[in-house]
């Protein structure tokens, strides 16, 4: 018998025995809820980074357990392998970037129908550069009182940098996780609202590069600082513990937050087959239950449990960094130049502002930027953006979870948003670095507003936007 398998039994043998004690109180108690789950021994998977907290809570703190479920946890060795395992079926479900359920299910990329049924967190992210290119932006940001530089720190800054880089004739290469990732989506974003071109896609030639003045390419996210003290990559967007590790190797800075380009913006997601959803529709909520208890114990009373959590993280079978470079950004500060430390209580929300809910609003955003930068060929209609969204995130599997929960008394009723159509309010210009508000509901509005990207009926033919 295997080790894990070991485990996985004397866990089991204890629940039986919790279960068989507890056969005596009262129906209201917690076990009297648990689900007759179909399926009870699952393998789920994930990538070495902070915010797979969730999965390490749920399963470190036994909620996986109290719901019946006997989980194995493997890290993945790219978002590649782990989508298609999950496909295959050798995974049961995984940590997943939010845009890859929607890329599979409408074929950009592999074709497979995956689904969400919970929003793991906001925010997480950031872009870093080598210390070479930030002493050459540092002329161009303005400074504060004390010297720091002022933050946000806009592209604007960077723009004379992939000039001066453009003229000489180099490229400008920068690295983000996957094709449909969200740091590829906040690293365009970013650029774009420096008037840096990021390049466009097209159905003929998948680089992203075609018209791009910065390069961007895949690095998975643990490689990112190797990839940039090699110089093979001047800046790179990676979630954490990845920017910081730049900084306490002295390679690079830190230069913004996602929090910073988006307040409160969508990350990860749980990602299953919709044939598992429907096979087995008792343990999707169970997985969904222990998943929102384990985002609430990481974000209650303040961030209190933030250091038990970083703890459990820097084990090398989770994130496996130091556990100072984990707390560094999850601990309510994020570190940008070396000794610039700052507070951003918000970099990483599991919980709060209702983060877990899966809203069709966030996935609509993410096809936006698909279709702004070619990874959806031609023009959609509103409704389309609609109608994947509800394909593939499922608020009322979240809300049933979280129904249970409230009754189980793990919960609090006013911690869910009932009442809501699935959208979230429109994100205010206030709260986008380049002041261009965002309604879900009115995804081609949206698109036509931003001033670099696809619009309209174009399209990328060859190296040329045609089409109006």
């Amino acid at each position: 018998m295997t080790h894990v398998k070991k485990i996985r039994m004397t866990r089991r043998i204890a629940l039986a025995a919790m279960l068989t004690a507890t056969a005596m109180v009262p129906a209201s108690a917690a076990f009297a809820e648990a689900l007759d789950v179909e399926k009870d021994e699952l393998t789920f998977g994930f990538i070495k980074l902070t915010d797979m907290a969730p999965l390490a809570v749920a399963y470190e703190l036994g909620f996986f357990e109290e719901e019946g479920l006997f989980v194995t946890l493997e890290p993945q060795a790219n978002w590649k392998v782990l989508l298609d395992r999950v496909i295959t079926g050798e995974l049961d479900g995984a940590h997943m970037l939010a845009g890859q359920p929607l890329a599979a299910t409408i074929g950009f990329g592999t074709k497979a129908h995956i689904v969400t049924p919970f929003s793991m967190d906001l925010n997480g992210n950031g872009i870093t550069v080598s210390n070479e290119i930030w002493e050459m932006m540092k002329p161009n940001i303005p400074t504060m009182d004390d010297g720091r530089p002022q933050h946000p720190i806009s592209a604007k800054a960077l723009k004379p940098v992939v000039d001066k880089f453009i003229d000489e004739g180099k490229p400008f290469n920068m690295g983000m996780v996957f094709p449909v990732s969200t740091h590829n989506y906040e690293l365009r974003y970013w650029l774009a609202s420096g008037d840096i071109h990021p390049g466009f896609y097209s159905e003929t030639d998948i680089s992203g590069q075609i018209q791009g003045e910065a390069l961007l390419s895949v690095t998975p996210p643990p490689q990112m600082p190797a990839t940039l003290e090699a110089g093979t990559i001047y800046g790179y967007c990676v979630g954490e513990p990845w920017n910081q590790q730049a900084v306490f190797k002295g390679i690079g800075v830190p230069v913004i937050t996602d929090y910073e380009i988006w307040k409160n913006n969508p990350e990860k997601v749980f990602g299953l087959t919709k044939e598992f959803t429907e096979e087995y529709p008792n343990t999707t909520l169970a997985i969904t239950k222990a998943l929102i208890r384990a985002a609430k114990w990481l974000d209650e009373n303040d961030n209190a449990n933030r250091m038990e959590a970083v703890e459990i993280l820097a084990r090398s079978e989770y994130v496996g960094a130091d556990a100072e470079v984990i707390a560094n950004s999850m601990t309510g500060t994020f570190e940008y130049e070396k000794g610039d430390k700052r507070d951003v209580p918000d970099f990483n929300v599991f919980y709060r502002y209702y983060a877990t809910y899966p809203y069709y609003s966030d996935a609509v955003w993410y096809l936006t930027q698909m279709r702004r930068w070619g990874q959806i060929p031609e023009q959609k209609p509103d409704s389309w953006y609609d109608d994947v969204a509800k394909s593939v995130y499922l608020p009322e599997t979240y809300l049933k979870a979280a129904r249970m929960l409230v009754e189980e008394g793990h919960v609090a009723e006013e911690d869910f948003p009932w009442e809501s159509d699935g959208y979230r309010a429109p994100t205010p210009a206030a709260d986008i670095i380049d002041g261009i508000p965002y309604d879900g509901k009115q995804p081609n509005a949206y698109i036509d507003s931003l001033p670099i990207g696809l619009k309209g009926k174009q399209v990328v033919d060859g190296n040329e936007v045609v089409g109006g």
